[in-house]
């Protein structure tokens, strides 16, 4: 999805970076995403959330808080309270852009400061922390035998990830005099809570205390043996599955009518492992699928090969076309099943004269319900006038230039 590099005025007046993910068909609705303590907007997680919600139809801005990654500013000089400055700041700047963020994600500090922030962000609708603590102060679990050094000199220089980071005593004592109950009862939002059971650095037991805090509308989802960084595709792209579907219920996603003989949309084959073949697959706005090859040839068998997939294109038109052919006719066809498999054999073996090797894709139908023996051999017939079969048949032209 289109990209855009931007910039924004933060809290104390330095400049934020911003990666604001755009949808490359209508822009239904916008999301402001917060991240993790420490972390960037371009850690895993955000980065793939925000590019399958851009892929339905969202418009998804991420930044740096000050002093972190490409953001100006002084890290130790955070606290608490500026992350959720800056999180106004966002949404100011996203309002003066004329989107608005409907939706608002945060993934653990960040969801927390998502909490206290969207009381104040008038256009939010609906709100979604990820592995977020219930009280703020959880991040200082991360550094606590450092937290003496800190209290007596003003900062000291903590390893978080393996990452060298200085914490500012004003970070410490702010998030220690920080909760957040008042502003979950009271956040009038819809809410709902994705956390993993196995979260060793949140516990699970900090989304029960948020869920129960909250009033309704609130819901509640496990991300199943995801880590506190939502690290592995396949669980990220669950989790902004799950967003989109549960925040369409808040927001009004309508799409607008495509203009008369719009072309179909455009299907996106994005590599999502680089060490083995497993592919992402984004077919317009609202389906997604994976495609990888049999371990047997260096893949990982978590979806259909290529030619699986060409397979089920020929087996779906199929038994659509005969669906189509039966309904029109009025004929009491009960059920259509179309078992396709695809070898390459030798031309002269396809029933043609070239002494090659080409691609056979052989088809058995099955046709429920009481046809007669005609009807029968009629549907078996219009099924070789199905679309993907002719265009089988007859061959296509592909034109590939590079982006």
């Amino acid at each position: 999805m289109p990209t855009e590099r931007v910039t924004f005025t933060g809290h104390s007046g330095d400049r934020l970076a911003a990666r604001l993910d755009l949808p490359e068909g209508p822009h239904l609705a916008t999301a402001l995403f917060a991240h993790c303590f420490t972390c960037g907007k371009d850690i895993a997680a955000a980065r793939r959330i925000s590019a399958r919600l851009a892929a339905m139809g969202f418009a998804v801005l991420r930044f740096d808080f000050t002093g972190l990654g490409h953001s100006g500013g002084e890290f130790a000089n955070t606290t608490f309270r500026s992350n959720v400055a800056d999180l106004g700041a966002a949404a100011e700047y996203l309002t003066a852009r004329d989107m608005p963020p409907g939706l608002l994600i945060g993934h653990s500090l960040g969801g927390a400061a998502m909490l206290r922030a969207a009381r104040h962000i008038a256009s939010a609708r609906a709100v979604v922390t990820i592995g977020a603590p219930f009280d703020p102060d959880h991040a200082t679990r991360n550094f606590s035998e450092a937290l003496e050094t800190i209290e007596r000199d003003g900062a000291a220089e903590v390893d978080l990830g393996g990452r060298p980071v200085t914490i500012g005593r004003d970070f410490v004592r702010d998030v220690q005099g920080q909760a957040l109950a008042e502003d979950i009862a009271h956040l009038k939002r819809a809410l709902l809570i994705l956390h993993a059971p196995r979260d060793s650095v949140v516990d699970i037991s900090n989304a029960t205390r948020i869920f129960t805090t909250a009033r309704h509308p609130k819901s509640f989802v496990t991300l199943g043996d995801a880590d506190h960084l939502v690290s592995a595709a396949e669980d990220a792209e669950y989790a902004a599955g799950v967003i989109a579907a549960w925040s369409g219920r808040y927001l009004d996603l309508r799409r607008p009518a495509p203009p008369v003989g719009a072309p179909e949309g455009v299907t996106r084959v994005t590599e999502a492992d680089p060490g083995g073949f497993l592919q992402d697959v984004q077919n317009g706005p609202h389906h997604h699928m994976v495609a990888d090859e049999p371990e047997a040839y260096g893949g990982t068998d978590r979806g259909p090969s290529p030619y699986g997939f060409l397979s089920a294109g020929l087996g779906a038109c199929t038994s659509m076309t005969i669906r189509m052919y039966a309904r029109r006719k009025g004929w009491p066809l009960e059920g259509v099943s179309v078992d396709v498999r695809h070898d390459k054999v030798h031309a002269q073996d396809a029933g043609t004269a070239q002494d090659t090797r080409i691609d056979r894709f052989t088809r058995r139908i099955t046709l429920e319900g009481p046809l007669t023996d005609d009807q029968r051999a009629r549907l078996l017939e219009i099924a070789d006038r199905c679309p993907v079969h002719r265009t089988l048949e007859a061959g296509a032209h592909i034109t590939t230039e590079l982006a």
